[in-house]
This record gives structure tokens, sequence and C-alpha cells, in this order.
């Protein structure tokens, strides 16, 4: 019997209106933090983040730049998130469907970069990240 190990997975809500205060909402940026549209924006106006900051936590926020490279340069930045997601395990992070936006990445190119992500119980991805995830496991025999 194939049991689905991923049923009460949960995922990042398409739309983030309201955080709780143990919550924080995940965004891709660009490394000069103007937060002019996109999630973004949303950071900017809701939720803490702070104009001219481009990389890590603010206010109940976390940027992760997204914007000055190809996926090689983001990935650094969403190792460091990692580490910090792991860390702050009190906390609940809500990664928004970073770099598909604005910067132009397609959702297979910028979720295999969260592949850790997906094991950590304090972090909701995008469900199109998570989907890629568990194929790309799937085909990889993990």
């Amino acid at each position: 019997m194939d049991l689905n190990i991923d049923n009460n997975l949960k995922y990042t809500p398409d739309n983030i209106t309201h955080l709780e205060p143990d919550e924080i909402f995940v965004f891709g940026s660009n490394l000069e933090g103007i937060h002019a549209g996109g999630a973004a924006k949303v950071a900017l106006e809701k939720f803490g983040a702070k104009m001219g900051q481009g990389v890590g936590i603010q206010g109940q926020s976390y940027a992760i730049p997204t914007m000055q490279g190809g996926i090689k340069t983001i990935k650094p930045y969403v190792d460091d998130f990692i580490d910090l997601a792991y860390e702050w395990d009190q906390n609940t992070f809500y990664v928004t469907r970073i770099g598909c936006g604005i910067a132009g990445f397609t959702d297979e190119e910028i979720a295999p970069l969260f592949d850790k992500a997906y094991d950590l119980y304090n972090v909701r991805l995008p469900k199109s990240f998570a989907e890629i995830i568990r194929r790309n496991r799937k085909a990889k025999g993990k």
C-alpha cells in the first residue's frame, strides 16, 4: 500500500493579508531593497519590509534577492534562509513564489532550491514548489 505521507502538508496561501505574531512572509527582492512590486510591495506595506534592505529578516518578512543574475546567484540566499528557518523553529515561514514574477524564473527553476526547506515543519511552500520537489524526489528514488 502506497501511503502519501504528505496528506497533511500545508502550503503558502496564494494571498496573504494577515500574519500571526510568530509568522514570517518570505518574498523575492532585489539587492537594493526597492520593494516596488509583487510580493515585495506586499511585504513593505503589510509585514515590515524596509526600503533599502534587500536581504534577510525585516519586521515580519524575510527578503531573498532574485534579481541579480541566475539561479546560481539565488541559491546562497535561499540556503541562508533555510538555515535561519531551521534555527528559528518557533516561527512559521510562508514562502511566496519567489523569483517567479518580476524576476522571470519558472517554478521548475526555483522550487529545487527549496528542497531542504520541504522537510522543515515550520516552512510552508507554494503548492507548485512542493509538487515539483515531490516529483523530483520520486524521479531520484528518494
